[in-house]
């Protein structure tokens, strides 16, 4: 005799199956331990330059330690590079591991979900996660369905599968002569999921968790996405060329530091020993020099500017996962979008009515107003939740709740109009009959009355009449209207109803309803409704925004062809002049074509409709093929391939945990304008970090040269190996925070996205590097020569002429500097860099350096920062001493350098002030042709 499946498992029954099958979880992704994740930091190429420079730094200061009696002080470089190195990994990983805890949180009630099933003969809640293989499960319209099984009750049951298959209504059944052959899964079994938008059902568990057809999308989504990011690549190009730059330096100082040894002898006889102190002093600048070179405050700009950007980018409803996406959205030049919830609300609603009888689409308190109403609210098997009094929520058919919430709108109450009337029979919509009908019990009157809607070019053929203000009319005078009516809504994308009515006797109620079928013929016509998924309000702006960024936008979707053009239309994507043949396609033609035709026409579409989940990863492959950098979004466990396959994945806040799993950023709102608000974000941040690279390098050019020119004269280095550490580390992470600071400027969506294969130092930022820095070696130079050939006890002896005359004097060259010269070279090399992280941040804007600095923002970050700055160099030179080779200055000197230094800045303006004249010039004269 065969078990009630209604009795469900008993206690020992649930343990034993869970033993065997295991609980209803997925596996979470294989996560490397913390340590692991900390050590995978340390690949930057960067960071790994920096590892050498900190074992050749710790070899010279051990040498100067224990072979020149050096003090300790010589060990204040390498551990510098140590803290620099420290602060760069550790800040970085402190933000993603953090981000990773807010996503997991965002999934954890996920598997606590509630569940309804039959135990020991008894209706118990469980959570998700303790569904067992076995278990009955009790469904109803709203839930989501825990596992996969076979239905043994099935009551005018629809689930929405377009997470896995992306068909987004699918009807079940137990009945064997509606099964559908074609149909991706059964028509008895349903999946892991799966949402239940209409009837109810009871099925028998047969596989959990990693088991399910979920289980398994989940599991090809964790592979592990080894595409490169564009500022990897950058920075890749950046640390080969530093590494070269700074070993033909360090080379040419050695060649020519003995070359000197040779030449200038003098007839000295030839002494091993004093060559082998000469050759190790040699190697010691030079190595050094590699020291100096290397870019230390290049990673914690990096990371800084990454890690405020994942904090802002929070703010703004971007949560974003991995830290490099923050700035590989700012290099995407293609945008894969799904329509629905993305573009539109995902919210269906009421776009447009012909009711016949209804004023200006009005519910008002007219009789055919009434039986609207009354036929909306009973004829219908959604729910309005108001837990939410900010937004009252759909449970149950999307179309059904449109028409709930046009109710809600007008203020009328659908569950007072549904409870006063009793439902006496009741015809479940089915795709084969294209209508839903309810019969019920009017409160007053005690008649019956028969509500049907459906299909209006089914429905209208069924009517005799027409309701209209001044009683009934044939139909025939209106169904002109209603087809002219309905073309304008299927243009419009618009999904259409028709609403009719009847008032039946209690013989003709018991046979308005048999074989599954509405008996009834002559039935009074209401008139039809248009809805539609409405696009965001802030959808088209954004679009145009990316689109004037240089950005493709592709829309991706399950829909139909007449649908996604329409879309395309709203936001501003289709073009009446748009070729069909070219810039649409269905997933059926893609999956038609090779993947040597689909390259040469991806970069021309715009739109593919009926997209299967498989179109949108192989479209993404394509495009990357073609060295796009690729954004797709998506809230589906379907699109966890093409997330997990893109550069940037972005997932929907509501979406499912498989598909923000697979993804880089989380949006939180669902809104296309947090992706164009990523994108600026992303432009911006890289904008940051080529600020700090223009003024780094700079500073590192000028230092690299000062220190080779102090070895060709003969003269004791101009910088001192602690100095250069204020200088080349810790003013460099000041000015990396500041410029990390920088808050986004809209102005970048103006920019086209940059090449994939352009090197992050552009010809301009070379430019301005070389030429800066020269000039700042070529202001140090003289100085060195005044101070060799006169010396200077005060600035107030410095004499310009003086200055001039032993520019190219280089008769008597060599010596040590007094701590007194050192302390003025110190100071002026470090406010000439000071002014320049104010052109710095002017930089490709060309606004003024003064533009916004006493903004908020700009002012808690950037003021704050360059206060730092001076406020340091001041307590250096005046508390620092033999440590850092200084005297302190007096008040006159410091004002003196301060405003002699600034001019660096005035230039800069002057520039900037020409180019914004030429520009305006430029404008104004393209106006008048």
């Amino acid at each position: 005799m065969a078990r009630d499946y209604k009795n469900g498992l008993t206690d020992a029954e649930v343990e034993k199956s869970r033993q065997k099958y295991g609980d209803n979880v997925l596996t979470p992704p294989q996560k490397d331990p913390l340590w692991k994740q900390f050590l995978e930091k340390f690949s930057d190429p960067i960071i790994r330059i920096l590892l050498i420079a900190l074992l050749l730094s710790v070899a010279v200061s051990l040498y100067q330690l224990f072979t020149v009696a050096a003090g300790t002080s010589v060990l204040l470089e390498p551990l510098g590079i140590f803290v620099a190195v420290m602060l760069a990994t550790t800040v970085g990983f402190v933000f993603e591991v953090s981000a990773n805890k807010k996503f997991d949180i965002l999934n954890q009630a996920e598997d606590e979900k509630p569940v309804t099933v039959y135990r020991n003969g008894l209706i118990n809640r469980i959570e998700r996660k303790d569904v067992v293989v076995g278990d009955t499960v009790v469904i109803e319209t709203g839930d989501e369905v825990p596992a996969d099984g076979t239905l043994k009750e099935a009551i005018a049951l629809r689930v929405n599968e377009s997470d896995l298959t992306g068909e987004p209504s699918c009807s079940k059944t137990t009945d064997e002569s509606e099964f559908k052959p074609d149909a991706t899964y059964p028509s008895n079994y349903i999946c892991r999921g799966s949402a239940v938008m209409e009837g109810h059902g009871i099925f028998v568990v047969e596989k959990v968790g990693d088991a399910t057809e979920w289980g398994k999308v989940y599991r090809g989504a964790q592979i592990d996405n080894q595409v490169k990011t564009p500022l990897n690549e950058q920075l890749d190009k950046l640390g080969k060329g530093v590494t070269i730059a700074s070993y033909v330096i360090a080379g040419l100082i050695v060649v020519l530091r003995l070359m000197m040894y040779f030449i200038y002898r003098d007839d000295v006889p030839f002494d091993w020993m004093d060559m082998a102190r000469y050759f190790l002093n040699t190697l010691m600048i030079a190595v050094t020099l590699i020291v100096v070179a290397v870019p230390e405050g290049l990673p914690m700009s990096v990371t800084l500017s990454l890690a405020l950007s994942m904090k802002r980018m929070l703010e703004t409803n971007n949560l974003v996962r991995k830290m490099h996406a923050c700035e590989t959205m700012g290099a995407a030049t293609v945008i894969c979008s799904d329509k629905t919830g993305t573009l539109t609300k995902n919210r269906m609603s009421l776009g447009d009515c012909l009711i016949y009888g209804l004023r200006d689409g009005q519910l008002d308190d007219s009789e055919v107003a009434h039986l609207m109403a009354e036929g909306i609210a009973v004829n219908s098997t959604a729910f309005l939740d108001y837990s939410d009094q900010k937004k009252v929520k759909v449970i149950g058919n999307p179309t059904e709740g449109a028409l709930l919430l046009w109710l809600f709108d007008n203020n009328v109450d659908f569950v007072r109009i549904r409870d006063n009337a009793k439902i006496v029979k009741q015809l479940p919509f089915t795709t084969k009959y294209k209508y839903m009908a309810t019969v019920v019990e009017t409160p007053f009157s005690g008649e019956y009355m028969l509500y049907v809607k459906g299909a209006p070019e089914i429905l209208i053929k069924r009517c005799a009449t027409v309701k209209k203000l001044d009683g009934e009319s044939g139909i025939h005078w209106v169904r002109e209207e209603v087809d002219r009516k309905l073309l304008e809504y299927q243009n419009k994308a618009m999904r259409t109803l028709g609403f009719a009515y009847k008032h039946i006797t209690e013989k003709e109620m018991e046979t308005v309803f048999e074989n599954g079928k509405l008996q009834m013929e002559d039935l009074c016509f209401l008139g039809i409704v248009g809805i539609i998924d409405p696009i965001r309000d802030d959808v088209a702006d954004s679009v145009m925004d990316c689109l004037n960024a240089g950005i493709s936008i592709k829309i991706v979707t399950g829909d139909t062809p007449g649908t996604a053009r329409e879309i395309g239309r709203q936001v501003g994507l289709w073009k009446e002049d748009d070729d069909p043949e070219r810039q649409m396609i269905t997933g059926k033609e893609f999956n038609l074509l090779s993947d040597d035709e689909l390259r040469e026409r991806v970069g021309d579409l715009k739109i593919m409709s009926r997209a299967r989940p498989s179109d949108k990863e192989r479209l993404v492959r394509l495009l990357q093929e073609r060295g796009e950098v690729v954004a797709v979004t998506g809230d589906g466990t379907n699109d966890a391939p093409a997330l997990n396959q893109a550069q940037i994945g972005l997932s929907m806040g509501d979406g499912t945990s498989v598909a923000k799993e697979a993804s880089d950023i989380t949006i939180l709102d669902n809104s296309f304008k947090s992706i164009a608000r990523a994108v600026m974000w992303g432009r911006s941040l890289y904008l940051n970090i080529q600020r700090f690279i223009l003024f780094q390098m700079t500073i590192n050019v000028a230092a690299c040269l000062i220190v080779l020119l102090g070895a060709v004269m003969g003269t004791s280095s101009p910088l001192t190996v602690t100095q250069m550490l204020w200088i080349n580390l810790i003013m460099d992470t000041f000015a990396a925070m500041a410029l990390a600071s920088l808050p986004p400027d809209r102005s970048v969506l103006n920019d086209k996205p940059r090449s994939r294969d352009a090197f992050i130092i552009t010809k301009d930022m070379a430019r301005r590097i070389f030429g800066v820095g020269l000039l700042f070696v070529a202001v140090l130079f003289g100085f060195i020569q005044y101070f060799m050939h006169y010396g200077v006890d005060s600035m107030a002896e410095f004499s310009f002429l003086d200055y001039c005359s032993s520019y190219f004097n280089f008769h008597h060259v060599g010596g040590e500097f007094t701590p007194k010269e050192l302390s003025l070279l110190f100071t002026i090399f470090v406010f000439m860099q000071f002014w320049n992280i104010f052109n710095a941040k002017a930089y490709h804007t060309m606004d003024s350096a003064f533009k916004g600095l006493f903004d908020k923002d700009i002012r808690r970050g950037f003021g704050a920062t360059i206060l730092i700055i001076a406020l340091g160099q001041v307590f250096i030179v005046t508390f620092g001493g033999e440590m850092f080779s200084v005297v302190p200055l007096p008040l006159s000197e410091w004002i003196m350098i301060i405003l002699g230094t600034s001019l660096i800045l005035w230039l800069g303006e002057l520039e900037r002030w020409v180019h914004r004249v030429k520009t305006r010039s430029s404008s104004n004269h393209q106006s008048a042709e």
